[in-house]
């Protein structure tokens, strides 16, 4: 015989069950969300891979292969840059530091080649960029947003979102050794930037000047993809990798 008590206990026991359908629905979404941010990321990527190595290189190789002299193929080289960096201005409606930065080296870098009349001036222009870099993540190691924590924040939003960045970013009041390896790892990013600086440097005056975009390409991926090895080991070792 079923009482009034059995009764209410089993309808008092069904009644959470719509929590776990809710629950789903939230996580399906903010996965969709991880995902439109992390495609973004890649997308964004992609272009800068394209626009600031592919299309420099193949433009100046394709150009001298056309019969145009070294001069002006790396002069046109240097301007298709121009249209990317102004439409990363625009696109973001700030003005970006780096951005303006960049765009200032190709300018001054190609009016100092006019002067001289040498293709290595204006081939250096990458290696000022790249000093510059070094210098400032360097110069960030005694503030208190280490390079790391400044161009890592679109990453680890693309991740985990902004409630999480939220949190990464409070164990630097909390955690010491935390702050010890993100300024580490600031150091190491900024100690390979500023030597592949000098490396092109020393490569655009030793070797031929047809071989040197090639060669300059492939010693910023190389050194970048050891850097970036680097980089996952020593987060992933430490309990940083979100």
């Amino acid at each position: 015989m079923t009482t009034a008590a059995d009764t209410g206990e089993q309808t008092m026991g069904t009644q959470p069950a719509p929590a776990p359908a809710l629950h789903t629905e939230t996580d399906k979404t903010a996965e969709a969300e991880r995902r439109r941010r992390t495609g973004a990321l890649r997308r964004q990527i992609a272009a800068q891979l394209f626009f600031e190595l592919a299309l420099p290189l193949g433009s100046y190789y394709g150009l001298r292969a056309a019969g145009l002299s070294q001069w002006l193929s790396m002069v046109v080289g240097g301007l298709l840059l121009l249209p990317w960096i102004i439409y990363g201005l625009v696109r973001r409606r700030r003005v970006d530091a780096m951005a303006v930065f960049t765009l200032s080296v190709v300018v001054m870098a190609t009016v100092l080649s006019l002067v001289t009349g040498s293709p290595r001036v204006l081939a250096i222009r990458d290696s000022w960029v790249t000093a510059v870099i070094g210098l400032w993540a360097l110069g960030t190691l005694l503030t208190r947003r280490p390079f790391i924590m400044t161009t890592s924040r679109g990453i680890i939003i693309a991740k985990v979102g902004e409630a999480g960045l939220a949190e990464w970013e409070a164990r630097w009041d909390a955690e010491p050794v935390f702050r010890r390896h993100l300024r580490f790892i600031s150091a190491v990013w900024g100690s390979v930037f500023l030597l592949d600086a000098v490396l092109r440097v020393a490569l655009v005056y030793t070797i031929p000047m047809d071989s040197f975009p090639l060669a300059s390409t492939l010693l910023w991926l190389a050194m970048l993809g050891g850097l970036i090895a680097y980089h996952n080991w020593y987060i992933t070792r430490h309990g940083l990798k979100l």
